[in-house]
Order: structure tokens, then sequence, then C-alpha cells
């Protein structure tokens, strides 16, 4: 279907903005070239000079061995950096997320997770489709968080048990097994969130989901893919934001730059459960240092990369504003709360998505198609404070001919 500026297909109907005639962004191809300014995600970014130079210098060994002494000190480092046991370098995150629900959890037992977190929308099913683990969903709030009761009234059985409490004593009488349900056993939290614009989690939401996981002998995974974000935009530690989860995964190839690979951290006895699956999931390394090196130079400028990527993001999200005019406002503006690195551009009211999208790739620029309303623009390492200028002056151009 073709559409044209003015928000009409080429049959003269209005532009569909139901989310099932959107294209998916993450498999769509763009014509990018060695000029394009790409801020479809943070995952575009080449290698530093420095990453190249400890990549090819780096001491490496066979790792299913143990012996590729380069990762097994990023696995040390990261496990001490997130107040953890241990870590264990695997290939992406959605690997790690696996991983983690396959040794937190039993085939036929359950977890909880937001319906609009990565584990859930953008990771295949992976934890029914390879792991024969379900999955209650449930509503995401704009900050990211789920609703603490919904949380609590979706853990269904403990330990395949269902409680029986004395209502008099508030205290357990008995337990009597429950054929009908799977087990609950893990509560699953991103932080930051994707999907509402990679909003930072509430500090006090993440202690009272850990508290309640705790009371109710849940454990808790993070998806921390962007944790650093996180930590930055909370103005504390990455291991301050992970002691509110028993597990952790975090990729090194968003935010932080690296070509390859995430960590994931928790105690020791779950990292040996997770480092057996990897094996049979394929990702066994060898050699697996060349890529451990470039996470090693990512983590060493970490915080200061972020930083960067944010306070652009910040002043990206102000300019688009300031250019918008004022009668245009309800139909396409930016986000400007709660920034991290995503500057979602929503467009509404006659103006789709597919127009901004297609005018900004004409112009050498490319965003992501996020949903049916909303643009996704990624602030990252290779973006510069004369690609804003660029970036703002085509906007500009599209809202003029609105």
């Amino acid at each position: 279907m073709t559409q044209t500026t003015n928000g009409i297909n080429e049959n003269g109907h209005s532009a569909s903005t139901d989310l099932l005639d959107t294209p998916s962004a993450y498999t769509q191809k763009s014509n990018k070239t060695h000029t394009s300014i790409d801020l479809r995600s943070d995952t575009v970014t080449v290698p530093s000079l420095e990453m190249r130079q400890a990549m090819a210098e780096a001491i490496v060994g066979d790792d299913v061995y143990g012996e590729d002494t380069t990762t097994v000190r990023l696995e040390q480092r990261c496990a001490e950096l997130f107040g953890k046991e241990a870590g264990l370098f695997v290939a992406s995150g959605t690997m790690g997320n696996l991983l983690a629900i396959m040794a937190h959890c039993q085939r036929g037992e359950e977890i909880i997770v937001g319906r609009y977190n990565h584990i859930h929308r953008w990771e295949q099913g992976n934890y029914a489709q390879l792991a024969g683990i379900s999955a209650t969903t449930l509503e995401v709030k704009p900050d990211g968080t789920m609703d603490l009761d919904d949380i609590e009234q979706a853990i269904r059985v403990q330990g395949g048990y269902i409680q029986i409490y004395d209502e008099s004593s508030d205290t357990e009488v008995t337990s009597i097994p429950d054929c009908h349900m799977p087990a609950s056993k893990l509560i699953c939290i991103e932080n930051t969130h994707n999907y509402t614009g990679g909003k930072a989690l509430p500090i006090d939401w993440m202690r009272s989901v850990k508290m309640l996981a705790e009371r109710r002998s849940l454990k808790v995974h993070m998806d921390g893919a962007r944790i650093y974000n996180a930590a930055v935009s909370c103005n504390t530690t990455v291991k301050h934001i992970a002691s509110f989860a028993d597990t952790v995964q975090m990729c090194f190839s968003k935010g932080l730059g690296a070509p390859v690979g995430s960590i994931l951290v928790g105690p020791k006895a779950f990292i040996d459960k997770a480092r057996h699956s990897r094996k049979a999931l394929g990702g066994g390394w060898r050699q697996s240092g060349v890529l451990a090196a470039a996470a090693h130079v990512a983590l060493d400028h970490a915080e200061a990369t972020i930083k960067a990527d944010h306070e652009r993001a910040k002043k990206l999200s102000k300019m688009i504003n300031e250019a918008t005019p004022e009668a245009l406002r309800t139909k396409v503006y930016a986000k400007e709360n709660d920034i991290t690195n995503m500057v979602l551009i929503h467009c509404e009211n006659g103006v789709s998505v597919q127009q901004l999208t297609d005018f900004f790739q004409k112009h050498d620029i490319l965003a992501m198609t996020f949903d049916a309303r909303r643009i996704r623009m990624v602030l990252n390492w290779n973006v510069t404070d004369e690609n804003l200028d660029t970036i703002v002056e085509v906007y500009k151009k599209f809202v003029a001919q609105l």
C-alpha cells in the first residue's frame, strides 16, 4: 500500500494506523549508505578503533574448555560489577534471557512478564517454543512497570502446590497439589523498558517487586539489556539496579557499542545451569576472547558513552518540538519526559508514521517504525551534534509540506 504525504493511500482512502498494517521495522532492510544517519537502534554502531585493536591483540583460548582468559576475565568483571557471584558471556540478549528462564524454571512451569516486554514481544516466544515454559502476561504501564496487585494475582501456585490459609490467623493450614495449573516461578522485568520509550524503572517499584517475589518464593530476572541507561538516568550504579533482581542480562552491543555479545549474571549454581544449557542452544564459544575484548573496552567507557547519548536524545526531542508549528502539535510531536537514549515521535490525526519514516529515508536518515503511531529514534555513539542539526532541518521540511 502506497501512502501520500497527506496520509491518503493510492486508492484515495485514509492511510491505515492499524498495527497489523504496519510493517515490522525489525525485519525491514533500508537503503543505508556510508553517509546515512542511522537512528533505528543503538545496535547499528561499528566497533571503535580502540575496540578493533583490543580484538586483534586479545589473548584467546577455547572457551568451552574454560581456557579463554579474556572471556573468563570479562565474566568475573561483570559479576563483580553487578554484585553477583558469577557471569556467563553469551551471543545475544535473547540467548541470555532464554538461558535465564531455562535455569530458573523447569518444563511445564511459568513466568510472569509484561505483554510489551522484550522477552514476550520480540523474542519469538522462545521460552515456550524451546523450553516448554508458559507465561502469564500483564499490562504494562507508560513507565514500564506492571501493577503490583496484578503480579501477585498472577502467582497461581507455589512450587506446584496451592496454599490454604486460616483467614482468622492468616497462617498457612495445609498445602494441596493443584493438577490444573503450572507453577509460577519467575517474574521478568525490563530496565530500561524499550516499548515505553526507554523508560528507567522506578527504584521503589523494583524494590517492591523483589520483596513480593521473596514473600511468595519466586525469583526475579531483569532483562537489563540497557541497564547502564537505567543507572545513568537514576543517578546510581548498575550494582544498585541489579540488586533488585536475582539474575540480570545486559547487552554489550546496544548503547555500549560493542559488536557482539551479552552477559548473564547471578548465583554460581544458576550460571552453571545456564552454561550447560548454552551448549545445547549452540552457544558454546571457542576463541570468544576476540569479542570479549571489545566488551571490555565498551565497559571502560560505558558511563561516558551513555551520558552523551542521553544528552543528545533530550536535545533532539526538544529541537523537534520547537520545529513543529503550533497548528501541527496535535499531529506530530516528540515526548520529552523521562528520556534516556530514545526519542519517540508520535504521528496522529492524519499524519502517519510511514509518511515521516519515508521522508527521512529519502534524506538519508534512518528511523524505526515502532508501531502504528510512533517512530523510534535511538541515539548512539555514531550520531554527532552536527547530525542532530541535519535531522531537524529535514524534519522542518517535512512539517512544512503538511
